[in-house]
């Protein structure tokens, strides 16, 4: 079904690593796509993981943020995007001075919930200690 996502619709949720808005998800009716909105305060960031089975594009709306492709990492500002294919392990952290707002696509859904899979490696070497 489609339909229009005002920005009074998107739930918005909490973690100790940042904001997540969730814009497009299955509980909306979505059957292949993720979509988040993404807010990073300085200092904060998503330590290292990987989706099982998802694909992930994110896009810098506004700041600036360090993007690690597993023990890759380049600075990405407002624009600029990163792919990430299934399985690959990444982190992103705002190391600039001002809130980072990215757009994040993921796909496929997983088909309930929120449709986004994660596994955590961050405890996990040489995740531990690369940053």
């Amino acid at each position: 079904m489609s339909s229009f996502v005002k920005n009074a619709d998107i739930r918005q949720e909490d973690f100790d690593w940042g904001r997540i808005g969730w814009r497009l998800t299955p509980e909306r009716n979505a059957r292949t796509l993720v979509v988040m909105d993404v807010t990073l305060e300085p200092g904060e960031g998503h330590a290292f993981h990987r989706h099982p089975g998802q694909e992930e594009m994110i896009i810098v709306k506004q700041g600036e943020i360090t993007q690690f492709l597993e023990q890759e990492s380049t600075t990405l500002r407002a624009l600029d995007s990163v792919f990430i294919a299934e399985g690959v392990i990444h982190a992103s952290y705002n190391d600039g001075t001002e809130t980072a707002h990215l757009q994040v696509i993921i796909g496929p859904s997983l088909g309930e919930g929120t449709g986004y899979g994660l596994e955590d490696v961050s405890g996990e070497e040489p995740w531990a200690s690369l940053r």
